[in-house]
């Protein structure tokens, strides 16, 4: 006898193989997960000086992420000293976060973690 829904009442029961239904509910948890959506997350690192054509270059490839259904990370690192130009780092990602507005929503503005500011861009459906 298997418990098939314990909530319902009176809590539904029936009479069959133990391993057949647990084969059937593993199956069934399988496929699930397989249908799930996986997330993906594309990385772009851009240093605090970035030239023009170094961002255009890598906007190009946050467009195509963003396209594809990935989410974009954007980050720009700061070597040794360069932690001086933290508000250069900051004004680049919002820039490219105006560039990419057609594309994608800001899901997390731009935050200081230890030597990398980030920023998470969601792509629009």
């Amino acid at each position: 006898m298997v418990e098939i829904s314990p909530n319902a009442d009176p809590p539904v029961c029936k009479v069959m193989d133990y391993k057949k239904f647990l084969y059937e509910q593993k199956k069934r948890d399988k496929a699930l997960k397989a249908k799930a959506t996986k997330v993906v997350i594309k990385e772009i690192r851009f240093g605090p000086q970035t030239d023009d054509h170094d961002y255009e270059f890598k906007k190009k490839h946050a467009e195509k992420f963003l396209k594809e259904g990935a989410k974009l990370k954007a980050f720009v690192f700061f070597k040794g000293r360069s932690i001086i130009f933290k508000e250069q780092g900051q004004i680049l990602l919002l820039r490219l976060a105006q560039d990419l507005e057609e594309y994608g929503k800001v899901e997390q503005m731009p935050k200081l973690e230890g030597k990398r500011m980030t920023m998470f861009i969601a792509p629009k459906k």
